[in-house]
């Protein structure tokens, strides 16, 4: 993987073979970031990225100047991959060893940006339970996005802060939006 604009443009990244990852590819992840730089200033948001993995995402916002950057992951040897990877490229990353599910109830911050691409074998409902979460316990900021990186053949669309969808070869990304100011 390789980190595709900002301060580290063109930096490759190797992550371990043992990591249980599916890094998101760079045509979707420009394609994503198309999307954010037209609506956020990435230096001013804040972050939340659910189901790190390698950690792709991070460094991608990171390297694009964002400065608050909480990853989480419950696999243990892709905690310590991030941890590694961002004090070597000095980055502002938190870095969190939980289960996102239980996780996510405990969360009293809000983000701008609540990225999420969690395991293609999960199921449909375990997906829907985490959109459930998010809003339930109002992770997001007035005006925040939350985006899922999804199997294409999952519909989010029903869901009812769905936004849109935008599909990069195998990659999906479905988009909610929190428009309402309690939340």
């Amino acid at each position: 993987m390789r980190i595709i604009s900002g301060t580290h443009k063109g930096r490759r990244i190797i992550a371990p073979k043992k990591l249980p990852i599916r890094p998101t590819t760079d045509m979707a992840k420009e394609g994503l970031f198309n999307v954010l730089n037209n609506r956020f200033f990435l230096d001013d948001i804040s972050v939340l990225d659910l189901f790190s993995g390698s950690g792709n995402i991070c460094y991608e916002f990171a390297s694009r100047g964002c400065k608050s950057i909480t990853s989480i992951d419950q696999n243990l040897h892709c905690i310590k991959f991030i941890q590694k990877t961002a004090s070597e490229l000095n980055m502002p990353i938190n870095v969190l060893k939980a289960d996102v599910f239980k996780l996510l109830p405990q969360i009293s911050k809000k983000y701008d940006v609540v990225f999420a691409d969690p395991p293609y074998k999960l199921d449909s409902n375990s997906f829907n339970n985490l959109l459930d979460l998010i809003f339930k316990y109002k992770i997001l900021t007035k005006d925040g996005l939350l985006v899922v990186e999804h199997p294409k053949q999952l519909d989010m669309s029903f869901y009812e802060n769905f936004d849109n969808k935008k599909t990069y070869g195998g990659n999906c990304f479905s988009f909610f939006e929190n428009k309402k100011a309690d939340l």
